[in-house]
């Protein structure tokens, strides 16, 4: 997906700023260690997608506005480039974290930090669970040109005041299991190209998350059948997740742009 650059363009940028955004695709709250401590079958891992700052992506929807916002305090406009991408991602997990009683997860960092695709495998045994084990990414110009075509975005809303998607815990290892290898299935299946399979992983995604924390879809705050709408965007397409807890938007796996959708900008 490209983007011309004329004067207008650059000043548009500008606005919304040149750090990327992070979208996670597959098996998110894994990257948790309170989640990944039960997964019987460690790793258990996740997707996310480094994405170029084509939109000004909404707040509380999933896309780590908030640790962009941090990055830039930290690092300006552009992300370092003489260091290794674990050691920004540490970094910037503990200007974001510092004093927290609840910290957000490293997937977003590792969004942001790790261009192109990647595959984020956690276990608990390995630094309790707060980084990564492993990390495989792909920037190939074919995959990466595949995803921009089938991935679709559809606004939802951004999580309301008072949300909170943590009052409910059922943390069953089974469903856990089956959260951690959704991710893998869908790295495997955005390898190969295969809408399918990338589909059925983002649907996993859901079902996993609505069996482990239903609050994500079903909260006193959220006025709308957010559960009921996703359904219903799973069943007419390949496949569909939502980009965060509480609304965001509508990830989409699909040849055929749904109504209202939008296309992602991959950095790569």
């Amino acid at each position: 997906m490209s983007t011309e650059v004329t004067p207008a363009w650059a000043s548009l940028q500008q606005a919304i700023g040149a750090l990327p955004y992070r979208l996670q695709m597959a098996g998110g709250w894994i990257d948790q260690p309170f989640v990944s401590e039960v997964d019987p079958e460690p790793p258990g891992s996740m997707v996310v997608v480094s994405m170029r700052p084509t939109a000004r992506y909404m707040e509380r929807a999933g896309m780590a506005t908030g640790t962009r916002r941090v990055a830039e305090r930290l690092w300006g406009d552009e992300i370092p480039t003489d260091r290794p991408p674990d050691e920004l991602v540490r970094e910037l997990y503990r200007a974001e974290n510092e004093g927290l009683e609840e910290p957000s997860g490293s997937q977003d960092m590792c969004g942001l930090i790790y261009p192109g695709i990647s595959r984020l495998d956690y276990d608990a045994s390995v630094e309790g669970g707060w980084f990564p084990c492993h990390v495989e990414s792909t920037c190939d110009p074919e995959v990466v040109a595949w995803l921009e075509r089938v991935i679709h975005l559809v606004p939802l809303g951004g999580r309301p005041d008072g949300y909170n998607p943590l009052e409910r815990k059922h943390l069953d290892p089974a469903w856990v299991a089956r959260l951690g290898r959704s991710g893998r299935a869908c790295y495997e299946a955005t390898v190969a190209m295969d809408v399918a399979a990338l589909g059925a992983s983002l649907n996993e995604t859901a079902l996993a998350w609505r069996a482990i924390l239903p609050a994500i879809y079903e909260h006193p705050t959220i006025t709308t059948d957010l559960w009921g709408l996703l359904e219903g965007y799973m069943r007419a397409y390949p496949g569909a997740m939502t980009s965060g807890c509480g609304g965001g938007y509508v990830i989409v796996a699909s040849e055929e742009p749904p109504a209202g959708s939008s296309r992602i900008a991959v950095r790569a």
